[in-house]
């Protein structure tokens, strides 16, 4: 794998490790990522051209050794630390596109929570404003 993780890469990055993490990749998640991309600030820039092949990489690197520790670690050091919170949102917008959270995406979300070293209540908040925007009315 090339060593160098974009900001964008890691972004990418931790919203295929949400939608992978069951072992399935539902159209909904994959559609709310490419939502995301398409409407978020933090992904101005971004090519969307590259997002297959970025998505690759990171599948590469969950399927082998410790391949989750190691796209926490690699997430970390890529991105800078004011978006760690927003990479945290991102991850909970893509579990919760299916209306359904699985006990995988919720250990998950601890991990990368304890990885980026998040407060709490900010991810409480975040996910209790994610859960909201899914509603049915």
């Amino acid at each position: 794998m090339n060593s160098h993780v974009s900001t964008h890469d890691a972004l990418i990055f931790v919203m295929v490790m949400a939608s992978a993490v069951d072992n399935s990749m539902a159209e909904k998640e994959l559609n709310r990522i490419g939502q995301l991309i398409d409407i978020l600030p933090m992904f101005e820039g971004f090519d969307k051209e590259t997002l297959i092949d970025v998505s690759q990489r990171c599948a590469q690197l969950l399927s082998g050794p410790e391949g989750l520790e190691i796209i926490l670690e690699t997430v970390k050091d890529a991105l800078p630390s004011r978006l760690y919170e927003s990479a945290y949102a991102v991850a909970v917008e893509v579990v919760a596109a299916d209306l359904a959270v699985r006990r995988e995406e919720l250990r998950l979300l601890q991990l990368l929570r304890d990885r980026l070293n998040l407060d709490k209540l900010v991810c409480a908040a975040i996910e209790r404003s994610a859960s909201v925007r899914y509603l049915a009315a």
